[in-house]
């Protein structure tokens, strides 16, 4: 192709609404543009890259035996309503009604109308395994989108669906999309981590997210070098860094003390003198409809995830003041669980063994001191909290880090969540029926575009990988008017289509820094120069990623860019 007759609208500065590195450069390098909050168009550019994306994943699906469908996006809402997730999703689905009233979604994710397709013809054990797939567009009402391609309201994704007689055979559809997984995204030329996580809205008994490491990610990972351990904030377990100062020794009584206008735990630490770890965290929330009190150290957060998890919990939320005075007569900040038999307590673990502690009096500006757990009051002990910085692995000892990750790929271990909502059953062996258990996959099309950008982006632009990027070459003659550097550009340009290389041709009347510049931004791996080194017989090839240029024979440079070519994309 010949960019002076394609349409890259590239820009020189960074988009004012534009704030993580993908997002500006994508704008910058004219790969895409805006059309509404969270709605993009894919231009020229981005869409040859998610076209070879799409590529790499239909290949590796296909490879396992994974069937490509395509199924609608407009949904009517009674699958959604058999599974019961017409109510979960809330207001993250886009819902609407026909001409006659009759409600419809914009599909999120297709388990229900996979399911209801399996319901409708799967009748006997002989017909499974079955693992179907699609890439598809979707739809998701985010409330606040942002970070350009990251979260948006609509996108693409690879979707597929395991059907399965047992758990043994759910195991081996899980472990083959785990294993297609690492290799489209070893394809792709991305650095990630496979981490345990929640299955949430989507039910199931285990799933595992693909992250890459990144600051313009939304979810955090939890990950020890020494032993590989990794799993996501919500999902993950630790030993907590133990207490600055212990507790205070003796048998001693609850006291009330006044604490005016303090609320927080910082202020009553302040307060006190003594710190964060010597109180107790109070928050009432709310599990299935129900009012919960529960306990963590006073440095600690609460995994949402974990507390409905323990309380086995469909919706959890925090209570509303009207409702933390009704249950316990006060506001938040003097709430604690001594007295407390309105409420159910739960408390974590890492208050288990703890004494003589501070908490919330029930009483407006006022606490208690020397509280003991098991003692002073009753509880359930759960494993509750976030990990936090200066936390070890729970077996090992060894030291956890936290950072900040984009998702990629998601897989679960569904069970028969769809199975048993939706009436999805076969006959076994015995000609007995029996559910039919599942299991969901998915990857974001373009969140492994993004996720490479913010990998590998430099000063200068997108580096984007070989696989992936839109064109592999670009052959630059520097003066596009002398007749010699033209021809042997275009032999070159010609040799390399010829080997199946995908090459652009630079023939843009521009200075040689514009264009330099501007293969720099958009991210081409490899950039032949044909300049004065031609009266020597020679051209120049820069590999955009290491910087590192040298020297080939005219005669030579074809097929040596397309043997680094193939090696990199193998």
């Amino acid at each position: 192709m010949l960019w002076s007759k394609l349409f890259i609208p590239t820009l020189r500065e960074n988009p004012a609404e534009a704030e993580v590195v993908s997002h500006q450069l994508l704008l910058r390098g004219g790969y895409i543009r805006q059309l509404g909050a969270g709605i993009y168009n894919y231009l020229f550019l981005a869409n040859r890259s998610m076209l070879k994306i799409i590529g790499i994943v239909r290949e590796e699906m296909n490879a396992i035996g994974a069937q490509e469908m395509l199924l609608p996006a407009l949904n009517p809402a009674e699958v959604w309503q058999e599974s019961g997730r017409w109510d979960l999703m809330g207001d993250n689905m886009f819902r609407l009604k026909d001409r006659f009233g009759r409600p419809l979604c914009l599909g999120m994710t297709h388990e229900e109308v996979m399911t209801s397709i399996a319901r409708g013809e799967l009748r006997s054990y002989k017909q499974l395994p079955q693992i179907w797939y699609q890439i598809q567009t979707k739809f998701r009402d985010e409330p606040r989108p942002k970070s350009g391609l990251l979260r948006v309201r609509q996108f693409i994704m690879k979707d597929s669906y395991s059907f399965d007689l047992d758990a043994q055979g759910l195991d081996a559809s899980y472990e083959k999309h785990r294993a297609a997984y690492c290799r489209i995204f070893d394809r792709c030329g991305l650095e990630y981590i496979t981490v345990e996580a929640d299955s949430g809205a989507m039910g199931g008994s285990a799933s595992q997210e693909f992250m890459v490491r990144s600051q313009a990610g939304e979810d955090y990972v939890v990950a020890c070098k020494e032993t590989g351990y990794a799993a996501n904030l919500e999902k993950a377990v630790s030993r907590p860094a133990p207490p600055p100062a212990a507790d205070p020794e003796g048998d001693l009584d609850p006291e009330e003390f006044h604490t005016p206008n303090r609320k927080t735990i910082e202020e009553v630490a302040d307060f006190t003198g003594l710190p964060r770890t010597s109180q107790m965290k109070s928050l009432v929330m709310v599990a299935d409809g129900k009012g919960v009190l529960a306990l963590l150290r006073g440095d600690h957060q609460l995994s949402e995830t974990k507390f409905a998890a323990a309380l086995k919990a469909q919706e959890v939320r925090p209570a509303h003041p009207e409702e933390m005075r009704e249950w316990l007569g006060a506001d938040a900040g003097s709430l604690g669980p001594v007295g407390v038999k309105s409420l159910r307590i739960v408390a974590d673990l890492a208050l288990t063994g703890r004494k003589n502690m501070i908490c919330g009096a029930n009483r407006d500006d006022y606490h208690l001191r020397n509280v003991t757990p098991d003692e002073d009051f009753q509880a359930e002990y759960f494993d509750l909290r976030q990990v936090a910085d200066g936390d070890t692995e729970i077996e090992t000892g060894a030291p956890l880090q936290i950072h900040k990750s984009v998702e990629i790929g998601h897989i679960f271990k569904l069970g028969y969540k769809y199975s048993h909502s939706m009436g999805l059953n076969v006959l076994n062996h015995d000609g007995v029926e029996t559910p039919v258990i599942m299991g969901s996959y998915g990857i974001g099309i373009e969140r492994i575009l993004s996720a490479a950008i913010e990998l590998y982006a430099d000063k200068n632009g997108i580096s984007m990988p070989v696989s992936i990027a839109p064109f592999e070459v670009v052959v630059t003659p520097v003066k596009i008017g002398d007749a010699a550097l033209r021809r042997a550009a275009e032999e070159i340009y010609g040799k390399l289509q010829a080997l199946g290389v995908d090459v652009l041709l630079d023939d843009r009347d521009e200075s040689p820094g514009v264009k330099f510049k501007d293969a720099d931004l958009i991210g081409i791996p490899y950039r032949v120069t044909v300049g004065k080194k031609l009266a020597q017989g020679n051209v120049e090839i820069a590999e955009r990623r290491s910087g590192a240029v040298r020297e080939v024979q005219v005669a030579e440079a074809p097929g040596w860019l397309a043997e680094k070519i193939h090696a990199a994309k193998k």
